[in-house]
């Protein structure tokens, strides 16, 4: 038997986590940025101490454009991994051949990472730029996906997808967003987690798309992106970088919260933005998500209170006793 195919048992799919119970009113998990540098990278560690101890369901660790975060992404994840935390390792198709892409494949499985986030990803540099397909390489995150389920050396791992409440902006129409989610996860994608969004009912309208179109397949798990709102700044980067939007009623909740100056009153945005997700994931919890997907850029605070609002986890800071974590 092959290194790599020892290596695929020592990980439960996320597949098979959606489906375990779990003590709280549901399950939740957390997303991580590959760290810049080394004094990052420690504090990302300490998060996830934070985030098993409070009983994540599995980690993310997205991936640079054109694999500038390659060796990270892959050190990060491997220790996550021997949290133990179930980790779910993205790849995008950013400045890659297909034979680099079988390469980083082939290092996963040998550290034991065969949950996989299918993406194409974003054109380096600019975001929303232009789409231009490296040579050699693939240009959508289909093709990546038949690849895997083509091949016996790595048709073991589990894949998830990306998917969009709002629609993908290069899908020209939810039509036509709907159709490309549908091809992907009749392709062999698993679940789909979606792109952080703001308003409940842009998921909801997505979820009824996808089951509507396709009973079976579009019914497979969407789990929803959510990202705590902390600051004014980061929110309206997130959603630039993104493509999603922000609703003009909740930027004008966080602009009376900020009162003309963002910095001397951080406290009350913040505020606002720790009630809206704890609000968005009580009605998604109320709807039958099976999991909460938290957006963290690698800090805990955030999270752990939107998961105290929602009665999942102890309060955070220091005035709270034994009931703080870190």
């Amino acid at each position: 038997m092959s290194s790599t195919n020892i290596s695929a048992s020592s990980q439960w799919s996320i597949s098979e986590v959606l489906k375990r119970p779990v003590p709280g009113r549901v399950p939740f998990s957390v997303e991580f940025m590959p760290p810049r540098d080394d004094a990052a990278e420690n504090r990302l560690y300490r998060a996830a101490e934070v985030f098993h101890d409070l009983g994540a369901s599995f980690v993310s660790v997205t991936y640079g454009a054109g694999g500038s975060t390659r060796e990270r992404t892959a050190r990060v994840a491997r220790r996550l991994s021997r949290q133990p935390l179930t980790t779910l390792v993205h790849l995008t198709l950013v400045d890659h051949t297909v034979e680099e892409l079988e390469e980083i494949l082939r290092g996963y499985a040998e550290l034991g990472l065969t949950n996989l986030l299918a993406l194409r990803g974003d054109p380096p540099g600019d975001p929303l730029g232009e789409w231009i397909t490296s040579e050699g390489g693939m240009s959508y995150a289909l093709e990546l996906i038949q690849m895997i389920k083509n091949s016996p050396e790595f048709s073991h791992f589990d894949i998830g997808i990306a998917s969009f409440p709002e629609g993908h902006y290069r899908a020209g129409s939810l039509e036509n967003d709907t159709r490309y989610t549908l091809a992907k996860l009749r392709a062999g994608a698993e679940y789909s987690i979606t792109q952080m969004f703001f308003d409940v009912e842009d998921f909801l309208r997505l979820r009824d798309r996808l089951v509507a179109a396709d009973p079976v397949h579009g019914a497979k798990p969407l789990i929803p992106g959510l990202m705590p709102i902390t600051s004014l700044r980061s929110v309206r980067r997130q959603v630039e970088l993104s493509g999603s939007t922000l609703p003009r009623a909740l930027e004008e909740k966080l602009l009376r919260a900020a009162n003309g100056d963002e910095e001397a009153n951080r406290d009350e945005i913040r505020k606002v933005g720790i009630e809206t997700t704890s609000e968005m994931a009580e009605r998604l919890i109320a709807e039958g998500v099976p999991d909460l997907h938290f957006m963290t850029l690698n800090f805990t605070r955030a999270t752990q209170e939107v998961l105290h609002n929602l009665g999942m986890a102890p309060a955070w800071g220091a005035e709270h006793g034994h009931d703080a974590v870190r």
